[in-house]
């Protein structure tokens, strides 16, 4: 039987300078380098919604990634393409902190 276990993404960018304007500038570097990679089901990304205040809300990031990829061998593509790395060094300067969740579903 063929392994359909795909692979859930998610990325949490806490940006050192906030400003709307730089959470816009990464998001659209989002759909300029990681996007259009083969392999990707669903591609999501969006700033934290500031009015969700709950105890249990995680509020230390700012903006959000999230990618559900067909594989793992498909993600693995995806962090060894030279879009990736070019993505990375474009926007790492404005990232206080990167947490990277990978989860198989």
């Amino acid at each position: 039987m063929a392994d359909t276990t795909k692979l859930a993404h998610a990325v949490f960018f806490t940006l050192k300078d906030k400003s709307p304007e730089k959470q816009q500038r990464l998001i659209e570097a989002f759909h300029k380098y990681l996007e259009p990679q083969p392999g990707v089901l669903v591609f999501v990304a969006g700033t934290r919604d500031g009015e969700l205040s709950r105890e249990v809300n995680d509020r230390n990031f700012d903006v959000t990634l999230m990618i559900l990829f067909e594989s793992r061998a498909a993600h693995d593509r995806y962090q060894d393409d030279d879009r990736h790395d070019a993505f990375i060094a474009e926007q790492r300067d404005n990232w206080e902190q990167v947490r990277v969740f990978d989860t198989r579903v």
